[in-house]
């Protein structure tokens, strides 16, 4: 009977998800080296190349594809076993940004609780500014927010492209003031979307301010206010009136992960959590 190296095929999920040899073996605490190493035994034992490796790109082999969802099902019994016996529970504090959090961080949730059971995860929503400040203090193991102003550090998970949201019935009237419905004060897309109709010289006035996500999305289905939204999580029903109303072009932004987490396991659910919100990102 064919018998598999738990370890080496974790080291083919974490390339696979992360599609680099180098950020699969920062993430499990290893050298590239030793990566290569296992993934070539893998391969050796189960007969079949499963990745393709270039200089500049590293990809599944129709093999690699096939077998990836049994890979998975694999690291997560074994991860459930050890739990069982003698993995001490974890809390994993994690903020996400309000303008990231879209319909598929249920399914992160659950990916990251499938990587290690007993992990409890205590999740926060936030605007960016809010939630970097408290990952700053130590008050969240990591965060995942839009890029703030000049800082560079983080990890980039995707990119994103915002518009002017409103329900197709809204109503402007020429001369009136652009009623806008926006986060807190803080909040980073708020704060870049004023300032460009500050410098377009077009009026506006907030009638609809810091009640959170879910809220900013009924006024702007109600017709009540227009909001600067990303593409993805824009509310059903609504379209970008940006060109239509002569609005800035609203700059695109990067979400990025924060973390301060060091030890191989916390890791290792990290870079299962990245590769999930990569892999829904690709699907939308």
């Amino acid at each position: 009977m064919l018998s598999l190296d738990v370890d080496a095929v974790r080291a083919f999920v974490m390339v696979a998800d992360l599609h680099s040899f180098t950020r699969a073996a920062k993430a499990l605490g290893t050298t590239q080296g030793a990566i290569s190493v296992k993934l070539k035994r893998l391969e050796d034992r189960v007969g079949h190349r499963l990745l393709e490796r270039t200089p500049r790109s590293v990809r599944l082999s129709a093999q690699g594809t096939a077998f990836l969802q049994g890979a998975r099902e694999l690291i997560a019994a074994h991860e459930r076993a050890i739990a069982g016996l003698n993995a001490p529970p974890r809390h994993f504090g994690l903020g996400i940004a309000a303008h990231v959090a879209g319909p598929e961080v249920p399914a992160l949730l659950s990916r990251l609780h499938a990587h290690d059971p007993n992990l409890t995860i205590e999740v926060q929503l936030d605007n960016s500014r809010n939630l970097l400040d408290l990952f700053d203090q130590g008050r969240l193991d990591a965060a995942i927010v839009q890029r703030e102003d000049d800082r560079r550090d983080g990890e980039t998970l995707a990119h994103e492209r915002f518009g002017w949201f409103a329900a197709q019935g809204f109503d402007h009237r020429e001369g009136e003031p652009l009623r806008l419905a926006a986060l807190a004060p803080t909040c980073g897309v708020r704060n870049i979307a004023t300032q460009a109709l500050d410098v377009a010289g077009i009026k506006w006035i907030e009638v609809f301010l810091g009640g959170g996500s879910s809220a900013v999305h009924a006024a702007v289905v109600a017709g009540l206010a227009i909001a600067p939204l990303s593409y993805r999580i824009a509310p059903a029903g609504t379209i970008d009136v940006g060109a239509k109303l002569g609005l800035p072009k609203l700059p695109p932004s990067e979400v990025v992960l924060h973390s301060s987490l060091t030890d191989r396991r916390s890791r290792a659910a990290l870079g299962a959590l990245a590769a999930a919100f990569r892999e829904h990102r690709a699907k939308g």
